[in-house]
């Protein structure tokens, strides 16, 4: 993990420079901007593993919240907001709104390095006993050390499935996914897809082992 791209957004010196020292110290590589409008600009042209972002910005005390829409419209990559907000509404909000933690000032260098492995882990996992790596800003799949060729499609499918091993996804929500808005796609559009999916990933693609179909129901990823 400590290879990852980590964006700080921070409008506290002191705290921004800790949190930059002690992340190198870690391996990871950041990048640290003050307000929303430089890290809008950083993102339109930099694409990072992970970003910690304060709440409350040099625009507003809500620039934090409106930053957090902004990059939800547009990319799944893990938040952790850091701020001095410690109601539990606050906590709530930032959680329903995208979030994938919360972390409240002041807080303890190592509790912060542990939310982020534990984010980390979560998002980037390396799935099951074939080894199976989705690096979601490089849009690579590695498959027990090789690197594995995926269409768009089928890259989404698996990141779909790789969102919540065990989970199983109906062919409903897996054409809302690859196929949004469109009234033409239908279930043996999916079944195609998986289809293409396990001749790349799957040792025995008539025996799948990591692509399973929960029958009337959908698919999902073996945990």
């Amino acid at each position: 993990m400590g290879s990852a791209n980590i964006l700080v957004c921070e409008d506290e010196p002191r705290i921004a420079a800790l949190l930059d020292e002690a992340l190198r110290d870690e391996g990871y590589r950041v990048r640290v901007v003050t307000n929303k409008t430089d890290a809008e600009d950083l993102l339109a042209k930099w694409t990072p593993d992970l970003i910690l972002l304060d709440v409350i910005l040099p625009e507003s005390k809500t620039a934090g919240w409106e930053l957090l829409a902004e990059i939800r419209k547009k990319s799944s990559v893990p938040i952790i907001m850091v701020t001095a907000l410690s109601r539990a509404d606050d906590r709530v909000r930032g959680l329903r709104e995208g979030a994938d933690d919360f972390i409240s000032k002041p807080f303890h260098l190592e509790e912060v390095l542990a939310r982020i492995e534990a984010v980390l882990r979560r998002t980037q996992p390396g799935i099951g006993a074939l080894d199976l790596i989705i690096d979601d800003v490089r849009k690579e799949v590695r498959l027990e050390a090789r690197t594995v060729s995926l269409s768009p499609k089928e890259y989404r499918l698996l990141k779909l499935l790789a969102s919540s091993p065990g989970r199983v996804f109906t062919t409903r929500e897996i054409l809302t996914e690859l196929w949004p808005g469109s009234p033409y796609a239908t279930g043996q559009d999916v079944q195609k897809y998986v289809y293409l999916l396990r001749r790349k990933l799957e040792r025995n693609p008539k025996k799948p082992r990591l692509i399973l179909t929960s029958r009337g129901f959908g698919y999902r990823l073996a945990v």
